[in-house]
């Protein structure tokens, strides 16, 4: 089964802590914010999984590979994601080779190294620098990648996005370029019913993922429909980090979260933690 985490602003980090698998924490954060920061403190010193994540998505830029050190350092997580470049693997490539040159990180945590990429080429020798020279021990994908629209265009662009990871996934296992022995996270998603595609023995190589979805949609006040969203809420969880989440809302998450998990893990994963 794949492993899943979903941000949640701070008022129920505790409550959607306990319907997840790991933690997902942006590490811009930490400087702006010292209760968010203790709280993943609390959950390492508790035993819990933890991602750090460079922060860019949020940011659109990597956070400052010195300052991300100092971090990964200081808290020690479970994995960090390597600054990388959006949608550039030859920058990406660089900041991984700067990284490694400089001796960053931490050895008693793994490393993560996000492939990027605009076109199919680039994505694979992307992959292929990350799998062969980079030394790390996880192998991360996107959700939104423009490649996507190109190769599955569609009006809807959530749907491109959805279906063209599938795709992409596909492609690079089809062409031998997917090392199935070291581990794979998923960064976000467009639709939640695209880890439904993933139920398969082909597919366990692909060990975490994390999105906010489930939690950002039961904010706004949308449950899932059974048969899957067809758009997307653009606001990123980061800017709700300090809302407060009553309790009609929290029953909102909580449904989102149980058919998330259904979509990626089937009834089991849902069973034994519901």
């Amino acid at each position: 089964m794949i492993k899943i985490a979903h941000e949640a602003p701070k008022s129920v980090f505790e409550e959607v802590q306990r319907f997840t698998d790991y933690d997902y924490a942006l590490v811009h954060l930490f400087e702006e914010d010292s209760e968010y920061l203790e709280q993943f403190k609390k959950a390492i010193r508790k035993g819990r999984e933890v991602i750090l994540d460079n922060s860019i998505f949020e940011l659109e830029e990597a956070f400052d590979a010195v300052k991300f050190d100092k971090w990964v350092n200081e808290i020690r997580p479970s994995w960090y994601i390597v600054p990388d470049v959006l949608e550039d693997g030859y920058a990406t490539i660089d900041k991984m080779e700067d990284w490694n040159n400089r001796g960053l990180g931490f050895k008693g945590s793994g490393k993560i190294g996000v492939v990027q990429g605009k076109t199919y080429d680039e994505i694979v020798d992307c992959y292929n620098y990350m799998k062969k020279e980079a030394d790390v021990d996880m192998i991360a994908i996107s959700f939104d990648y423009s490649y996507y629209r190109e190769s599955v265009p569609h009006p809807n662009k959530y749907v491109s996005w959805m279906l063209g990871r599938v795709k992409l996934l596909g492609d690079l296992l089809r062409d031998g370029v997917i090392d199935t022995k070291k581990k794979h996270h998923l960064l976000g998603c467009g639709l939640p019913q695209e880890f439904q595609f993933y139920k398969h023995s082909d597919y366990d190589w692909l060990y975490s993922l994390d999105t906010s979805n489930p939690v950002v949609h039961g904010i706004k006040g949308i449950e899932y429909p059974s048969g899957g969203l067809w758009t997307k809420e653009s606001q990123k969880l980061f800017e709700l980090i300090n809302e407060n989440i009553n309790v009609e809302t929290l029953s909102k998450i909580k449904t989102n979260i149980q058919r998330f998990r259904w979509y990626t893990n089937g009834n089991e994963a849902v069973d034994n933690l519901f």
